[in-house]
């Protein structure tokens, strides 16, 4: 038995409908899918991967939703980026954990992502290929994220371009967001990162690039 028939079922079960909240979780996003639990009386749906902070956000909203209205659910859709602008992205990042969620979200939502180990890794990258944006790990191993930002920006002195640069930290500390900015880089996100918090951040970026693209 599927999700949706399971929701079928529970919403027709005397004991459950109107009682219990049901948050569906999407594979995929498409269109005919989130229609489908709306259908349904589905009270909420989100698209995976999800984060710990997306998931705390949908299950306080159905908890605290008024409990006279469960036929007109208002599902909580996840921001995305505009799909009219695919950003390419370099991800440098050394923990292979965080490679692998890292790009299973940015591809879904339809970026191209080429990832780097670390600092020279990312510098070779960038010769190699152009980049929108770069999400950048200050902790990696032979060259860190705050070398390899100095190294982009000084030959950027020369070519007069600006690659934006997100940094990522673990640490969150008081300070860490100042430290980032007074090394170049563009803005800051820390671990673990919301998924939200990235879509919105890329969604700046996304907007520049188009701005880019446009013939002046």
């Amino acid at each position: 038995m599927n999700g949706f028939r399971l929701v079928g079922q529970l919403r027709q079960s005397p004991e459950l409908a109107g009682k219990a909240k049901v948050i569906v979780l999407l594979s995929t996003g498409q269109q005919g899918e989130s229609a489908r639990c709306q259908e349904l009386g589905a009270d909420a749906y989100l698209t995976k991967p999800v984060s710990q902070a997306e998931l705390f956000e949908a299950i306080s909203r159905v908890l605290g939703a008024s409990p006279s209205k469960p036929d007109s659910p208002e599902p909580i859709r996840r921001l995305t980026v505009s799909k009219a602008t695919r950003l390419h992205v370099l991800l440098a990042e050394d923990n292979a954990v965080n490679q692998k969620i890292a790009c299973r979200f940015l591809e879904k939502e339809g970026h191209h992502v080429t990832l780097a180990s670390d600092g020279r890794q990312a510098l070779a990258a960038i010769e190699r290929e152009n980049f929108d944006v770069v999400l950048m790990d200050v902790q990696m191993p032979e060259m860190d994220g705050f070398e390899a930002t100095a190294a982009i920006r000084a030959q950027e002195r020369d070519s007069g371009k600006h690659l934006p640069i997100i940094a990522m930290t673990a640490h969150a500390m008081a300070g860490d967001r100042e430290r980032c900015l007074a090394a170049g880089m563009d803005n800051y996100i820390a671990k673990p990162i919301s998924a939200r918090e990235l879509v919105e951040l890329l969604e700046e970026f996304s907007g520049a690039a188009r701005e880019e693209a446009s013939p002046a």
